[in-house]
């Protein structure tokens, strides 16, 4: 017999967002928008994960979000960068939705580190990860909150963070995407998990989608990240998470054409590695663990 969790509830706060500019500066792969004042950090860092989704969220109180795992094979992979990046604990732990590239690797994460909350999108799942995903959940009595569209998470004061999307009952498990945005001061960060273009319709029309990041949807399907839609994030940089060589043929010609003619600078995890975008909410840097993270067209 399947065993599931308990719910509970987080607190809401509201934070809002305001626009910046963004110029580049110098260096290998690190780009400087703006000179100004220093101010605590924020730090999200897109995980190398091979066809799937692992973000790293350090916020400026030191608070830290993982957001998916990647699959099985990755959860060794999302340790180790947890672990070098000095991560104890896991404040919230986001899986958007039970697709295995993107909750497999957050067994060993729930199994071994201290996780404190988890948020998820509420979606049901047959597979044997999905039910050891909430088998460990109840074993560790970990609480839980269900995702509910337009809620703002409370766990840093300094940042605003803000759900989008979430499940309903027809949904399939990419339409059930927990979808964020991440707003500290400025600078806006969109994290679309496998969200699709009905979805994107929706967020447009009833949210401010507007990011200077984008964090790909569905790791440059075509069944998502539509002209329209891109049209209305104007995002200055791109972060497409996919494996080198996937069958799948991702990130797609289309989706690549679409962030161009937003002019969107893409970053590729399958190129660069780990990406990480450090702002203290008025000016950004970017790094990646590789050389070359930018991904040009063939």
């Amino acid at each position: 017999m399947k065993k599931w969790v308990c719910l509970s509830c987080l607190c809401l706060m509201l934070v809002f967002p305001v626009n910046t500019a963004a110029e580049s500066g110098s260096g290998i792969w690190d780009y400087i928008f703006s000179q100004t004042e220093e101010a605590g950090k924020l730090q999200v860092h897109f995980l190398d994960v091979g066809q799937g989704d692992s973000m790293l969220i350090q916020t400026p109180s030191h608070y830290n979000i993982l957001v998916d795992g990647g699959d099985r094979e990755a959860g060794e992979k999302v340790m180790e960068e947890l672990l070098a990046k000095g991560v104890e604990k896991i404040d919230l732990l986001v899986a958007t939705h039970p697709d295995i590239d993107h909750i497999g690797g957050l067994l060993p994460i729930l199994e071994e580190l201290e996780v404190k909350h988890v948020l998820d999108s509420g979606k049901l799942y047959t597979t044997r990860t999905y039910q050891r995903y909430t088998e460990i959940l109840a074993e560790k009595q970990i609480p839980v909150t269900i995702a509910k569209e337009g809620h703002y998470l409370s766990i840093d004061p300094l940042i605003s963070l803000q759900i989008l999307n979430a499940n309903h009952p027809k949904a399939t498990n990419n339409q059930a995407s927990i979808v964020l945005r991440l707003t500290y001061r400025t600078v806006d960060f969109l994290l679309m998990s496998d969200a699709e273009a009905q979805q994107e319709y929706r967020m447009r029309h009833n949210f401010e989608v507007e990011s200077e990041v984008y964090k790909v949807a569905h790791h440059g399907s075509r069944t998502s990240n539509t002209l329209a839609f891109l049209k209305k994030v104007k995002p200055d940089y791109a972060v497409v998470s996919y494996g080198k060589d996937n069958e799948l043929g991702h990130p797609t010609k289309e989706v690549v054409r679409n962030l161009r003619k937003t002019g969107a600078v893409l970053y590729a995890t399958a190129k660069g590695g780990t990406i990480s975008i450090e702002t203290n909410g008025l000016s950004c840097r970017i790094t990646s663990e590789k050389p070359d993270p930018i991904y040009r067209a063939k």
